[in-house]
Protein backbone atom coordinates (compact mmCIF):
# COMPACT_ATOMS: atom_id res chain seq x y z
CA UNK A 1 0.00 0.00 0.00
CA UNK A 2 1.84 2.83 -1.22
CA UNK A 3 -1.16 5.03 -1.19
CA UNK A 4 -0.99 7.82 1.74
CA UNK A 5 -4.13 9.45 3.31
CA UNK A 6 -3.72 13.26 4.39
CA UNK A 7 -5.63 13.98 7.39
CA UNK A 8 -7.08 17.67 6.91
CA UNK A 9 -8.15 19.90 9.34
CA UNK A 10 -10.38 22.81 7.80
CA UNK A 11 -11.83 25.47 9.61
CA UNK A 12 -13.86 28.40 8.55
CA UNK A 13 -11.93 31.46 9.47
CA UNK A 14 -13.40 33.94 11.64
CA UNK A 15 -16.88 32.19 12.09
CA UNK A 16 -18.54 32.09 15.54
CA UNK A 17 -20.08 29.54 16.64
CA UNK A 18 -16.52 27.76 15.01
CA UNK A 19 -17.06 25.81 12.30
CA UNK A 20 -14.92 23.07 11.19
CA UNK A 21 -14.24 19.36 9.26
CA UNK A 22 -11.84 16.76 9.68
CA UNK A 23 -11.95 14.48 6.15
CA UNK A 24 -9.12 12.20 5.05
CA UNK A 25 -8.32 12.32 1.55
CA UNK A 26 -5.67 10.07 -0.72
CA UNK A 27 -2.61 12.22 -1.19
CA UNK A 28 -2.74 11.81 -5.11
CA UNK A 29 -6.00 13.73 -5.72
CA UNK A 30 -5.28 17.08 -7.18
CA UNK A 31 -6.41 20.41 -5.83
CA UNK A 32 -9.69 20.08 -8.56
CA UNK A 33 -11.18 17.06 -6.12
CA UNK A 34 -9.74 18.55 -3.05
CA UNK A 35 -11.97 21.73 -3.67
CA UNK A 36 -15.06 19.20 -4.47
CA UNK A 37 -14.16 17.80 -0.88
CA UNK A 38 -13.79 21.07 1.10
CA UNK A 39 -17.51 21.92 -0.64
CA UNK A 40 -19.26 18.29 0.48
CA UNK A 41 -18.02 18.52 3.87
CA UNK A 42 -18.38 21.84 4.72
CA UNK A 43 -21.81 21.84 3.09
CA UNK A 44 -21.21 24.34 0.31
CA UNK A 45 -23.02 24.05 -2.94
CA UNK A 46 -20.34 24.72 -5.28
CA UNK A 47 -21.96 27.55 -6.38
CA UNK A 48 -19.42 30.56 -6.54
CA UNK A 49 -15.74 30.43 -7.54
CA UNK A 50 -12.85 29.65 -5.45
CA UNK A 51 -9.21 29.42 -4.61
CA UNK A 52 -6.11 27.52 -3.34
CA UNK A 53 -3.18 29.75 -1.80
CA UNK A 54 -0.48 27.70 -1.00
CA UNK A 55 3.38 28.64 -0.38
CA UNK A 56 2.76 31.93 -2.06
CA UNK A 57 1.28 30.21 -5.08
CA UNK A 58 -2.20 30.69 -6.05
CA UNK A 59 -4.77 27.83 -7.85
CA UNK A 60 -7.89 27.84 -9.16
CA UNK A 61 -9.33 27.62 -12.49
CA UNK A 62 -7.66 29.98 -14.61
CA UNK A 63 -9.74 32.49 -16.94
CA UNK A 64 -8.65 32.43 -20.26
CA UNK A 65 -10.04 35.57 -21.10
CA UNK A 66 -7.43 36.96 -18.45
CA UNK A 67 -3.91 35.15 -19.01
CA UNK A 68 -2.20 37.25 -16.60
CA UNK A 69 -4.16 36.39 -13.72
CA UNK A 70 -1.41 34.41 -12.11
CA UNK A 71 -3.51 31.96 -11.49
CA UNK A 72 -1.90 28.07 -11.82
CA UNK A 73 -4.56 25.28 -12.70
CA UNK A 74 -5.78 23.50 -10.15
CA UNK A 75 -6.32 20.08 -11.63
CA UNK A 76 -2.53 20.27 -12.07
CA UNK A 77 -1.74 20.56 -8.71
CA UNK A 78 -1.64 16.97 -6.85
CA UNK A 79 -1.56 17.43 -2.87
CA UNK A 80 1.18 15.16 -1.71
CA UNK A 81 3.27 17.28 -4.34
CA UNK A 82 2.51 20.85 -2.71
CA UNK A 83 2.37 19.91 0.96
CA UNK A 84 3.60 17.96 4.09
CA UNK A 85 2.31 16.84 7.41
CA UNK A 86 2.31 20.57 9.21
CA UNK A 87 1.59 22.44 6.77
CA UNK A 88 -1.23 25.10 6.48
CA UNK A 89 -2.47 26.76 3.55
CA UNK A 90 -5.32 28.85 2.60
CA UNK A 91 -8.80 28.14 0.38
CA UNK A 92 -11.48 30.86 -0.64
CA UNK A 93 -14.65 30.28 -1.56
CA UNK A 94 -16.95 32.80 -3.52
CA UNK A 95 -15.13 36.29 -3.76
CA UNK A 96 -17.82 38.42 -2.63
CA UNK A 97 -18.58 36.72 0.58
CA UNK A 98 -15.14 35.68 0.86
CA UNK A 99 -14.93 32.45 3.09
CA UNK A 100 -12.08 32.18 4.03
CA UNK A 101 -10.28 28.86 5.02
CA UNK A 102 -7.68 27.54 7.10
CA UNK A 103 -6.43 24.23 6.09
CA UNK A 104 -3.70 22.01 8.15
CA UNK A 105 -2.20 18.60 7.26
CA UNK A 106 -2.35 16.93 10.47
CA UNK A 107 -1.59 13.52 9.52
CA UNK A 108 0.47 11.05 6.90
CA UNK A 109 -0.54 7.83 7.19
CA UNK A 110 -1.02 4.57 4.92
CA UNK A 111 -4.53 4.27 3.65
CA UNK A 112 -5.95 1.08 4.75
CA UNK A 113 -7.68 -1.53 2.99
CA UNK A 114 -11.58 -1.49 1.88
CA UNK A 115 -11.61 1.96 3.99
CA UNK A 116 -13.31 4.52 1.19
CA UNK A 117 -11.53 7.81 0.80
CA UNK A 118 -12.49 10.73 1.00
CA UNK A 119 -14.53 10.75 4.45
CA UNK A 120 -15.38 13.34 6.91
CA UNK A 121 -13.95 11.61 10.45
CA UNK A 122 -14.90 14.64 12.77
CA UNK A 123 -16.29 17.99 12.76
CA UNK A 124 -17.83 21.04 14.43
CA UNK A 125 -20.68 23.72 13.70
CA UNK A 126 -23.32 24.20 10.58
CA UNK A 127 -21.74 25.85 7.49
CA UNK A 128 -23.62 29.05 6.86
CA UNK A 129 -26.31 29.21 4.20
CA UNK A 130 -24.72 30.77 0.88
CA UNK A 131 -25.00 34.02 -0.32
CA UNK A 132 -25.38 35.14 3.75
CA UNK A 133 -23.63 38.30 3.60
CA UNK A 134 -20.13 36.98 4.43
CA UNK A 135 -18.88 37.09 7.97
CA UNK A 136 -20.94 40.23 8.83
CA UNK A 137 -23.99 38.77 6.99
CA UNK A 138 -24.22 35.74 9.01
CA UNK A 139 -23.27 37.53 12.03
CA UNK A 140 -26.41 39.63 11.42
CA UNK A 141 -28.66 36.37 10.03
CA UNK A 142 -28.44 34.82 13.53
CA UNK A 143 -29.13 37.53 15.27
CA UNK A 144 -32.15 37.78 13.29
CA UNK A 145 -32.84 33.96 13.88
CA UNK A 146 -32.31 34.33 17.57
CA UNK A 147 -35.04 37.28 17.89
CA UNK A 148 -38.67 36.16 17.20
CA UNK A 149 -39.17 39.88 17.67
CA UNK A 150 -36.55 41.00 15.11
CA UNK A 151 -38.34 42.56 12.50
CA UNK A 152 -36.42 40.37 9.82
CA UNK A 153 -36.56 37.26 11.92
CA UNK A 154 -39.63 35.67 9.95
CA UNK A 155 -37.76 36.51 6.56
CA UNK A 156 -34.28 35.16 7.65
CA UNK A 157 -36.07 31.54 8.74
CA UNK A 158 -38.10 31.34 5.63
CA UNK A 159 -35.00 31.76 3.68
CA UNK A 160 -32.91 29.62 5.80
CA UNK A 161 -35.75 26.97 4.95
CA UNK A 162 -36.84 26.32 8.63
CA UNK A 163 -34.97 26.41 11.57
CA UNK A 164 -31.53 27.03 11.35
CA UNK A 165 -28.65 25.80 14.41
CA UNK A 166 -25.72 27.08 13.95
CA UNK A 167 -23.99 24.42 16.13
CA UNK A 168 -25.40 21.43 14.15
CA UNK A 169 -22.86 18.83 12.73
CA UNK A 170 -23.60 15.33 12.03
CA UNK A 171 -20.56 13.47 10.84
CA UNK A 172 -22.58 10.79 9.18
CA UNK A 173 -24.04 13.17 7.12
CA UNK A 174 -20.59 15.66 6.16
CA UNK A 175 -19.49 11.63 5.25
CA UNK A 176 -22.49 10.53 3.22
CA UNK A 177 -21.81 14.08 1.28
CA UNK A 178 -18.15 12.75 0.34
CA UNK A 179 -19.02 9.33 -1.23
CA UNK A 180 -20.16 10.47 -4.36
CA UNK A 181 -15.74 10.85 -4.40
CA UNK A 182 -15.56 7.38 -3.12
CA UNK A 183 -12.12 5.49 -3.72
CA UNK A 184 -11.23 2.55 -1.58
CA UNK A 185 -7.82 1.01 -1.63
CA UNK A 186 -7.87 -2.40 -2.44
CA UNK A 187 -7.94 -5.30 0.50
CA UNK A 188 -4.77 -7.95 0.70
CA UNK A 189 -4.97 -10.74 -1.12
CA UNK A 190 -2.18 -12.84 1.56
Amino acid sequence: MKTKIFELEIVLAEVRPSVRRRVQVPGEIDLAVLHEVVQSAMGWTNSHLHEFEIAGRRYGIPDPDWPAQDVTDESKGKLFRLVKQGDRFGYVYDFGDNWAHEITVDKVFTAEPGVRYPRCVAGQGACPPEDVGGIWGYEEFLVALADPSHPDHDERREWAGGEFDPHRFEPAEADRALEWLAWRPLTSTS
